[in-house]
């Protein structure tokens, strides 16, 4: 079942996200908190406008709370003990503009304390698809064995989600964590994405969505449609599934 957080427009729900992100994840890091019970968060990002609007405002609030000092506590991430992991990305180096891993270090994590080996990227661009699938499966084993604490999905018009686009080859994934694509819809058409096995082990799920294109898909996420139809339907989380979802794009619900 999903739950609908609803939001007058995209900038309401970066914000509503953002606070809720570090309730999430300070609770991870609690002593013995979190899935894996280390009080270490493993958390899945996600590209888009409102994917990368979040983690500026994250940003942000990391920024101001160190400058209030500790007169004026804040709850606060310790981005030392979290992993970084990511949904989707496209068959390119990090350098590259359109790189969700390179688009995330330069809104967020290029800015907190997070160590650089917590950031799990894909290394596309310099070995092929399919070995960097491979190698991304063995990474979520060692370092997420026992699934996500968080994984944040943007959502297309058309439902998709990562690069899980209705039906394509990965919808029907349900064995391997990573899957490389060829034949992306929507540019460019090589990628790696996550699949559902491995999205549905996280603890929870969120969405992010804005826009009218999104309010057909958005009302068949909240109606449980068929996943090959509209990919979003088939990611939940074992806790929680919440949709964050702007005005925009509620017109049909």
């Amino acid at each position: 079942m999903v739950t609908l957080h609803r939001v007058s427009d995209v900038d309401e729900l970066i914000s509503s996200a953002a606070l809720a992100f570090i309730d999430a994840i300070a609770a991870v890091q609690t002593p013995g908190g979190g899935l894996h019970k280390d009080g270490v968060a493993r958390v899945v990002l996600t590209g888009g406008g409102a994917g990368i609007g979040l983690l500026r405002e994250l940003a942000r609030l990391d920024h101001a709370a160190k400058e209030q000092g500790p007169d004026f506590p804040a709850l606060t991430v310790d981005w030392t003990r979290v992993h970084v992991f990511f949904g989707d990305e496209r068959n390119v180096p990090v350098t590259d503009p359109d790189s969700n891993e390179g688009q995330a270090r330069q809104a967020l994590l290029s800015h907190v304390d997070i160590p650089e080996q917590h950031i799990h990227g894909y290394d596309l661009g310099a070995i092929s698809m399919e070995h960097a699938a491979q190698a991304y499966e063995g990474e979520i084993r060692e370092f997420a064995p026992e699934g996500f604490d968080l994984h944040l999905l943007g959502m297309g018009g058309e439902g998709h989600i990562n690069s899980i686009f209705p039906h394509a080859e990965a919808v029907y994934e349900d064995k391997d964590f990573a899957f490389a694509v060829h034949d992306s819809p929507k540019p460019p058409a090589e990628r790696v994405t996550l699949t559902y096995p491995a999205i549905n082990r996280s603890q929870r799920v969120w969405f992010l969505v804005a826009g009218e294109e999104k309010a057909e898909a958005a009302a068949h996420l909240v109606a449980g449609a068929a996943a090959e139809d509209w990919p979003a339907a088939g990611a939940h989380g074992t806790e929680e599934t919440v949709l964050f979802l702007a005005d925009s794009a509620a017109t049909e619900l």
